[in-house]
């Protein structure tokens, strides 16, 4: 796919994403969201991405959905959000469940789906200046991009209905209070810390991260036995598998593993 709405590229087993549409605040429509997608399921299936970076161009991360092009659609809007949840829904879900971790950078104000976006994420780091609201309800409509998900098991039930239903916006200090965010930084050093915090995931152990976006994804709809036996399956198989022998023998050996990835 020749992408239009966002750049991507792959490098040192880094894959990088940004939002590319910042004379709109980046804001998503169905186009957008079918590239999404599309990277989503690259980075899925490529064993060379070990880490994937999520950024935005411009001076806003991502406004949401793209209200204008809601309005343009009139009668046919029904339809094209039904298809346009499908394609961004699509991405949420590969983002959470690949096994490669997402870092998400966080500059300006992420609302609504990029709210979303930040909170499937496995590290977010934000700027000093970011800023976080839900902003459904105040055009009239109801929460999606995994928010009603994620929120409340983020950041507990009272406060995810105070977001979605008074919209206030939360600075990235009380962003990080609340562990919504991973850390804060200065705006200025937000791209190097991101690339720097990537840089040491892409040279981690991907298949054991792997069982930790699992394991976690699962830990609240287990019971703790049946959580337990995940536990066992997922150590087993990362224990026989490259990662885990190497792991276990740098440690013996006493000197940093190499980790190399796919099994």
């Amino acid at each position: 796919m020749n992408y239009r709405y966002v750049s991507f590229e792959i490098e040192g087993g880094i894959a990088r994403m940004t939002l590319n549409r910042p004379d709109a605040g980046n804001a998503l429509h169905i186009d957008m969201c079918k590239e999404m997608m599309d990277v989503s399921i690259r980075c899925d299936e490529d064993p060379a991405v070990r880490v994937l970076v999520v950024d935005a161009a411009g001076r806003m991360f991502c406004a949401g959905g793209d209200l204008k092009s809601f309005a343009d659609q009139a009668d046919r809007l029904g339809p094209v959000l039904k298809e346009m949840t499908i394609w961004l829904h699509g991405t949420f879900s590969r983002f959470a469940r690949m096994r490669a971790p997402v870092v998400t950078a966080v500059n300006g104000i992420a609302a609504g789906g990029g709210f979303g976006l930040a909170m499937c994420s496995d590290y977010v780091i934000a700027g000093e200046s970011a800023g976080f609201a839900m902003a459904f309800t105040a055009a009239g409509l109801s929460p999606d991009s995994s928010s009603t998900w994620f929120l409340p098991r983020i950041i507990g039930l009272r406060r995810a209905q105070e977001l979605m239903l008074t919209n206030r916006r939360i600075d990235a200090r009380e962003a990080l209070d609340w562990g919504l965010v991973t850390r804060v930084v200065a705006d200025d050093a937000l791209a190097a810390e991101t690339m720097k915090i990537a840089g040491t995931l892409a040279n981690g152990p991907t298949e054991a991260y792997g069982s930790v976006k699992r394991l976690l994804t699962a830990t609240f709809d287990n019971g703790l036995e049946t959580q337990m036996e995940l536990e066992a399956r997922e150590v087993t198989d990362n224990a026989r598998g490259a990662d885990g022998r190497e792991g276990v023998a740098a440690f013996l050996e006493k000197r940093r593993p190499a980790f190399r990835g796919r099994r």
